[in-house]
């Protein structure tokens, strides 16, 4: 079978990040899954039979110290390196901010195709076709790379197809840097530290709009969510409005995200709002306007005021859970 080349973007605590299980399983897709990881330490056993029980054939493997700081360099010169020994058809990245960039870069150094925020991949008469869900999942299209190889992001959470599980063989990558040493890194403004998952990556995602009133009131999503073990994502307009902060925005202009369930509360459902979580499996909204948009798109609906509807809910899952 062809190959088909995914990069593994560690995180910053040298873990495989959940992007990873989608990404091989589309690559199973397609042809043999061979994982690419640049790191900033040799290869680690557990992390090689992880990626195996993850469907990885091959393991390429990059030590760059550089890798855990704040530059996609390493990442784009592993993949650089791999391309010529693994002679692959396709390469699997995922949408996240570095893996854009990667990506864009790759192309352009590989004199390759970019597709970006695909939320499928198949093969056909020998071309490998990315499928999109474009302006706010109103319309499904198909694009395809002609005459160079195909670079393609996938939107996290959007494939959930598990790749058979396999003994991958770890083949040592040697890369030339690309970049100067990194002297030092200053965040000054670092991320909050969550329990909660990621907002990009999550599997359950509770969402909270305009209707709540306050960002006193928003707490209610949060407590929500935390019942559920969910992420905790926005409307545009509870961001403009203050209730939180911008990087948990959802929509076009925010985060978009491909959960398995996505809760909107108090949300109108905006076509800003939508383009951003239309690929999740389950939508349920909860909204006093039975004529809000968001109930064209919901698999469940709840007509009523939210600030008694969400306290009932949270009790029954509570009391459930118990």
């Amino acid at each position: 079978m062809s190959n088909i080349l995914v990069l593994v973007e560690l995180t910053r605590s040298g873990a495989i990040p959940g992007s990873t299980r989608g990404l091989l399983g589309a690559a199973s897709q397609l042809g043999s899954p061979v994982a690419v990881v640049a790191a900033a330490q040799p290869a680690a056993g557990e992390l090689i039979a992880e990626l195996g029980a993850l469907g990885a054939q091959q393991v390429y493997w990059s030590v760059d110290a550089e890798a855990d700081a704040v530059l996609v360099a390493p990442q784009l010169e592993a993949l650089s390196a791999a391309i010529p020994l693994a002679q692959p058809v396709a390469v699997l990245v995922a949408n996240s901010i570095d893996g854009r960039e990667i990506a864009a870069r790759l192309a352009v150094r590989s004199n390759g195709g970019f597709a970006a925020d695909a939320v499928a991949v198949r093969s056909a008469d020998g071309r490998i076709i990315a499928a999109h869900s474009v302006f706010g999942g109103a319309y499904d299209v198909e694009s395809t790379v002609e005459g160079g190889l195909p670079i393609i992001t996938i939107r996290q959470g959007a494939i959930e197809t598990q790749a058979p599980a396999a003994q991958p063989e770890l083949i040592p990558l040697e890369v030339h840097p690309g970049s100067g040493p990194v002297v030092s890194i200053d965040r000054t403004n670092p991320a909050a530290v969550s329990a909660r998952p990621e907002l990009r990556t999550a599997e359950k995602v509770v969402s909270g709009g305009r209707g709540l009133g306050s960002k006193e009131n928003f707490v209610l999503v949060e407590q929500l969510a935390d019942a559920l073990g969910a992420a905790v994502g926005a409307s545009r307009a509870a961001v403009d409005a203050g209730f939180v902060e911008q990087p948990m925005q959802v929509g076009q202009t925010g985060v978009s995200v491909s959960p398995q369930l996505y809760i909107a509360v108090g949300i109108s459902g905006a076509i800003q709002h939508r383009a951003g979580m239309m690929t999740s499996k389950t939508i349920v909204a909860i909204n006093k306007d039975a004529d809000a948009p968001i109930f064209e798109v919901a698999d469940f609906g709840i007509v009523g005021d939210i600030f008694k509807v969400v306290p009932q809910l949270i009790e029954a899952i509570n009391a459930r859970a118990n």
